[in-house]
Order: C-alpha cells, then sequence, then structure tokens
C-alpha cells in the first residue's frame, strides 16, 4: 500500500504526501522522530542528545536576554536621574542626546573601560554595540552600575568622582561573579 493510500484509509493526522518535484511523504515533527526512534535506536540516541544540547544553549541565551533586559529597564532609571538633575531645560535636542551618551560612557569607562566610540572604532564589522556583546556578568554589573550612577547622580557627585567609584565598584563585582563561575565549574 502506497502511503498516500494509507493515509487516506486511516485519516492518518500529522502525516501527509506531496506529489511531483519536491514531493515525498512528510509527517509532523514529533511523528517523524518517534518513526526514526522505531528505525535506528542510535538515531533516537542522537535526537534525545541534541534536545538536550539545544535546551541547555537555549537556556544560556535566555539568561544572557533576560539580563539584556533587564540592564535596559534600569537604564531607564538612570536616564531619569540623568533628566532631573544634569539636563538643563535651554539645551538643544543634540545637545541633550549628548549628555545621554556622555553619561552612557561613565557607565562604559566604569565596566568596560572604553566608550562606545572607541569600541565601535575596533569592532567596525559588529553591529549594535558595546553592550550588546557583554556577557553575562558584565551585564549584572552594568545594571548595578546603572542604579548606583543614579544614586551618585541625586546626590551631586561630579561626573568625575562618579566614574572613579563606578570602576572600583565594577572591578570589585565582576572578581566576585567571576569567582562565582569558577565554583560553578569546579561543582
Amino acid at each position: 500500500m502506497s502511503p498516500s493510500r494509507w493515509i487516506e484509509l486511516t485519516s492518518a493526522i500529522g502525516l501527509f504526501t506531496k506529489n511531483g518535484k519536491g514531493g515525498g511523504t512528510y509527517a509532523q515533527r514529533d511523528i517523524a522522530f518517534k518513526f526514526a526512534s522505531w528505525v535506528s535506536v542510535e538515531f533516537e540516541l542522537y535526537l534525545v542528545k541534541e534536545f538536550q544540547r539545544l535546551k541547555e544553549e537555549e537556556q544560556k541565551q535566555l539568561g544572557w536576554s533576560a539580563k539584556r533586559e533587564l540592564a535596559k529597564i534600569n537604564y531607564h532609571i538612570h536616564t531619569d536621574a540623568i533628566k532631573e538633575h544634569l539636563i538643563p531645560i535651554e539645551l538643544t535636542k543634540e545637545q541633550i542626546n549628548y549628555v545621554y551618551a556622555n553619561e552612557a560612557d561613565v557607565l562604559n569607562m566604569a565596566l568596560f573601560g572604553k566608550t562606545a566610540k572607541q569600541w565601535r572604532n575596533t569592532n567596525p564589522e559588529l553591529k549594535g554595540n558595546i553592550r550588546d556583546y557583554a556577557g553575562i556578568n558584565e551585564l549584572i554589573c552594568l545594571s548595578n552600575l546603572e542604579n548606583l550612577n543614579a544614586v551618585f547622580i541625586n546626590e551631586g557627585l561630579s561626573q568625575s568622582e562618579r566614574l572613579f567609584r563606578l570602576n572600583k565598584i565594577a572591578i570589585q563585582q565582576m572578581q566576585i561573579l567571576e569567582n562565582v563561575e569558577k565554583r560553578k565549574i569546579l561543582k
């Protein structure tokens, strides 16, 4: 019996055939995997291992994405402090954008040791910005630095004093976060 006839007679759900060029018998993914695992135990083992690997990668990516989103949300706390305390009413939109970029670079310098422009000049082939390529630990630290910088701005600290303090904090936090990672590897 042909696959087409079998599908027709049994009203098979999740299976279909296609005639002509590029034709064949197709199955819904789970049905195809089950059939393939019935045909070959090695294939079933390969599927299980590959699924586990993909799930681990997905979890890593979700962790990074969540931390990146947290950093974006905390950025609003940071920008509100800038808006309230550092931007005079009479500035033009271009000047206001410069103040925000300058303050973002305070965080970039404290954590990464370079401004956004310096990073772009050394990485012209990459899309996005330095923060898009930051690791999970850097994003955690960045989120903390944004909150602290907002507090320091509210307290009226000068930019140079804030940069000095934020850099010391960034170094300390990155050391702690990296040690946590090392401890996980040892377990």
